[in-house]
C-alpha cells in the first residue's frame, strides 16, 4: 500500500598534494553531504566536476510505481511506458542523490573518483509561499532502503531542500511590491478605538523624545513598558526606528492607519532581512523627500533579502546547475527514471510525450550515457558478460572485481583494465571494505567504474586521452550517447536527441512471447473479482474459438488485456458484449461470455482507452476505480462513428466481411450443447 505523507561547515579542499591511506581495509570512503556542510561541499565539488572526464550519478527514491497497474508491463506501448515513468517521477521523492566525478590521473595512471552522497528533502524553506510539497512512499521501496541502513532521520532532519527553475522563477515574480502604507478602514468596535489611541500616545511620546535630542538606542523613554517588549528602539541605517513585536496582523493594520493619518514624520515599513523573518518597523523621517528615499531603500533591501532567501532555497539544484553548466558526460545505469526525476524536480514539469521530454532534457544535459544500454548493445561486452544479469551490482562484480573487493585480491587485478582510486577531501584511498551498496554515492561510483571498464573494452585508452579531449565527443561512444531504456524495465530504447525509438533485440530474452499487436488488444475491467486470467481466456475462446486468443495479461485484480489473433475480433467482441448486456435474455445468460459480464460492472474498450487512463494524474490503487474516476463509465467503449462504419462495411461487401453482425454471432453461439441443455430442461 502507498501512503501519502506531507513533506515535511567543512573547509574547501584545495591542497594539490595528497596522502594515500594505509593498505588496511576500511569502510568505503565517501563524502556525505547534508545542509550543514552543503555550501563548502558544493564549492569543492565544483572543482572536481570542472576537471572531470565524466560524472556518474545515481538516485534513491521513495518508490517506483504509485499503483500495481502503474508497473511497467510487456503490453505497454511506448507512449504509455513514458506516461508511467512520468507518473512515478511526479509522485515520488528523491531522498538521496549520488554524484561521482571521475578524473584521469596521468601520473598515477588511474581514474580518481570523488563520490558524494547527498541527502535531500523537499522542505519548504520560504514560508507562506504556496503549499508544502507532498509525495508518496512505497512500502517495498522504504523497506528495501531500511534493510541497507538508510538513515531516514538524517534525511528528514538534515536533508538539503531545493527549488526547480520554474519554482524559482515563480518566486522571483512575487518579489515584494512598493512598501506603501495601507489605506484606512472604519473602526467599528471599542477595543480598536482604545488601541489606536494608545498607539497615538506611544508614537507621540517617542517623536517628542527624538525632537528633544534623545538618540541612545538604550534609552526607551515611554516605549519599553510592558512585559512583552512590543517596542524596541533601533535604527534603520541612520534613521531612528521602532521595531514592533508581539502584535497581531489586525493590530499592525491599525498601527499603519495611525501612522498614515496622524504622523507625517513617521513611516511604517516591513523589512525582509537576509536570513531572518520579516520585521515590522516604524521609522522617523525628516521630510517627504526623506520618506520617498526611505521607501525606495526599503524596496531595494527587501528585493535583495528576498532574492537571498530564494537563492538559499534553491539548495541542491545548485549541483544540477553545475552539471548543466559544465556539460560533462553524465553516466547512469538504467537511468531514464533518474533523468525524469531530475527534470521534474529541478527544471520543471515533465512534458506529456517522451519525444518532448528528450528535446527538453538535452537542452540542460546534452550528453547522457546509460551503462545498461551500453552493456546490452555491444557484442564484445555481451560476450564479456556471459549472459549474466546487467544489474548494477552484477555488472560491477563481473567487470570490476578488484575494485568491488577493495583491491584485496591481487589475482583479480588483471581482470579490470582501468584502475580506480577514491578521494574524499585531501585523502585518497585505494583499499576499502565493500558493502555500501544502495547508497546513492556508492552506486554512482559503481556506475562510473562499469563505464570506465566498458570504455576500455570498446578501445578507449584513458592513457592516450589528452587533457583537452572531451569524452562526450569520442567517436567510439557516439552511437550510445543519449540512448536510454524508455522504462525502468528493459525494453525499447529512446534516442533523446531525435525522439526515435528502437526495439531491443530478442536475443537476450529468456522466453519468446507472442508478438504484441496493440490493434488486436481489448482492455477489460470491472469483472467479478473471482475471475482470473485463465478464466478470462476460457470464456472468450468458448465464444470465439481456441485460435481467437493469443495471450491474456492480468493488469491487476480488476483489469486485464486480451490479445486476439486478428484485429477484427476486437470489434466482434465489443459488439457481442454490448448485445448480450442489452438483451439480457435467457440466451444471453447461457452464452459463455456471461460469466465475464455477471454483475453488470464489466467494462471493455480498445487499447486507446488504456492510454487515456494512464495519462490521468489521479491516484487510485485499482485500475477499475481509476477508470471510473476519470469518467470512463460506459459499458462498451466504442464510438457511434465506429458502429456506423462497421455497419456500412458489412452492407457494401457482405461476401468477404470479417466482422459479423450481432445476430450472426448470437446464432453461431447457439450451439448444439446449448440446445441439448434447453431440451433437457424441458423434459424435467
Amino acid at each position: 500500500m502507498n501512503h501519502r505523507i506531507t513533506v515535511v561547515a567543512l573547509s574547501r579542499a584545495i591542497a594539490r598534494t595528497f596522502t594515500t591511506v594505509a593498505p588496511t581495509p576500511s569502510s568505503f570512503p565517501m563524502k556525505t553531504v547534508t545542509r550543514s556542510n552543503f555550501e563548502p561541499a558544493l564549492e569543492a565539488l565544483s572543482d572536481y566536476v570542472r576537471s572531470a572526464d565524466f560524472v556518474a550519478v545515481d538516485l534513491e527514491m521513495t518508490g517506483i510505481a504509485s499503483a500495481p497497474w502503474r508497473e511497467s508491463f510487456e503490453f505497454d506501448r511506448n507512449d504509455i511506458r513514458y506516461l508511467k515513468v512520468k507518473d512515478s517521477a511526479e509522485k515520488f521523492a528523491i531522498i538521496q542523490f549520488g554524484v561521482c566525478p571521475f578524473r584521469w590521473d596521468s601520473e598515477k595512471l588511474s581514474l580518481i573518483a570523488y563520490p558524494h552522497n547527498f541527502y535531500i528533502f523537499p522542505r519548504q524553506e520560504i514560508s507562506s509561499r504556496g503549499p508544502s510539497c507532498e509525495f508518496l512512499c512505497q512500502t517495498a521501496s522504504m523497506d528495501f532502503l531500511a534493510r541497507y541502513q538508510f538513515d531516514f532521520n538524517l534525511c528528514l532532519r538534515e536533508g538539503i531542500s531545493y527549488l526547480s527553475r520554474e519554482q524559482e522563477n515563480e518566486l522571483l515574480q512575487q518579489l515584494p511590491r512598493d512598501c506603501a502604507d495601507s489605506g484606512g478602514f472604519p473602526l467599528v468596535n471599542i477595543p480598536d478605538l482604545f488601541f489606536t489611541e494608545r498607539m497615538k500616545i506611544k508614537f507621540k511620546e517617542w517623536c517628542d523624545y527624538l525632537l528633544l535630542g534623545g538618540s541612545s538606542i538604550s534609552e526607551t523613554h515611554g516605549i519599553s513598558g510592558g512585559a512583552n517588549q512590543q517596542f524596541q528602539t533601533s535604527f534603520y541605517k541612520t534613521r531612528p526606528a521602532l521595531s514592533l513585536a508581539g502584535f497581531t496582523a489586525h493590530q499592525l493594520r491599525l498601527i499603519q492607519m495611525v501612522i498614515r493619518k496622524h504622523f507625517e514624520d513617521l513611516a511604517y515599513v516591513s523589512m525582509n532581512f537576509e536570513g531572518s523573518h520579516i520585521q515590522q518597523l516604524v521609522v522617523y523621517v525628516d521630510s517627504k523627500a526623506d520618506r520617498d528615499l526611505l521607501l525606495k531603500e526599503v524596496k531595494e533591501d527587501n528585493h535583495k533579502g528576498f532574492k537571498h532567501k530564494i537563492k538559499a532555497a534553491v539548495g541542491f539544484r545548485h549541483v544540477i546547475d553545475l552539471l548543466c553548466t559544465e556539460k560533462k558526460l553524465i553516466v547512469g545505469h538504467n537511468c531514464f527514471l533518474d533523468i525524469a526525476h531530475i527534470h521534474s524536480k529541478f527544471f520543471g514539469p515533465l512534458p506529456i510525450t517522451a519525444e518532448e521530454f528528450g528535446s527538453s532534457i538535452i537542452k540542460h544535459l546534452p550528453h547522457i550515457i546509460d551503462t545498461k544500454v551500453l552493456l546490452n548493445s555491444n557484442d564484445l561486452l555481451q560476450q564479456l558478460m556471459k549472459k549474466s544479469s546487467t544489474s548494477l551490482s552484477s555488472a560491477f562484480a563481473l567487470l570490476c572485481p578488484q575494485i568491488a573487493l577493495g583491491y584485496k585480491n591481487c589475482d583479480l587485478a588483471s581482470l579490470s583494465r582501468v584502475k580506480a582510486e577514491v578521494q574524499v577531501d585531501d585523502i585518497r584511498a585505494s583499499n576499502w571494505d565493500p558493502g555500501a551498496k544502495h547508497e546513492a554515492g556508492f552506486d554512482a561510483f559503481m556506475t562510473g567504474c562499469i563505464f570506465a571498464q566498458a570504455c576500455s573494452h570498446l578501445g578507449i585508452d584513458f592513457k592516450l586521452l589528452s587533457p583537452s579531449e572531451d569524452l562526450a565527443y569520442n567517436k567510439l561512444l557516439q552511437k550510445h550517447i543519449n540512448h536510454l531504456y524508455l522504462s525502468w524495465t528493459s525494453g525499447d530504447i529512446i534516442n533523446l536527441a531525435t525522439g526515435n525509438m528502437t526495439t531491443e533485440s530478442m536475443s537476450n530474452s529468456k522466453k519468446r512471447r507472442p508478438k504484441i499487436i496493440h490493434d488486436n488488444i481489448v482492455l477489460i475491467w470491472g469483472f467479478p473479482s473471482k475471475i482470473m486470467a485463465g478464466d478470462l481466456k476460457e470464456c472468450i475462446v468458448k465464444a470465439f474459438g481456441y485460435s481467437a486468443v493469443t495471450s491474456v495479461y492480468q493488469i491487476d485484480e480488476t483489469a486485464a488485456f486480451i490479445q486476439f489473433s486478428r484485429s477484427g475480433l476486437v470489434s466482434d467482441f465489443l459488439v457481442l458484449k454490448e448485445t448480450l448486456e442489452r438483451k439480457n435474455s435467457t440466451i444471453s445468460v447461457l452464452n459463455p461470455l456471461w460469466k465475464l459480464l455477471e454483475g453488470g460492472k464489466t467494462r471493455a474498450a480498445k487499447y486507446e482507452a488504456y492510454y487515456e487512463i494512464c495519462r490521468s494524474a489521479l491516484l487510485k490503487s485499482l485500475f477499475a476505480d481509476q477508470a471510473e474516476a476519470i469518467g470512463i463509465k460506459c459499458k462498451t467503449m466504442q464510438t457511434h462513428l465506429e458502429a456506423i462504419e462497421g455497419r456500412a462495411a458489412r452492407e457494401e461487401d457482405p461476401p468477404t466481411r470479417e466482422i459479423l453482425s450481432a445476430n450472426e454471432i448470437m446464432e453461431s453461439l447457439y450451439s448444439p450443447v446449448v440446445e441439448k441443455q434447453v431440451e433437457t430442461s424441458k423434459l424435467l
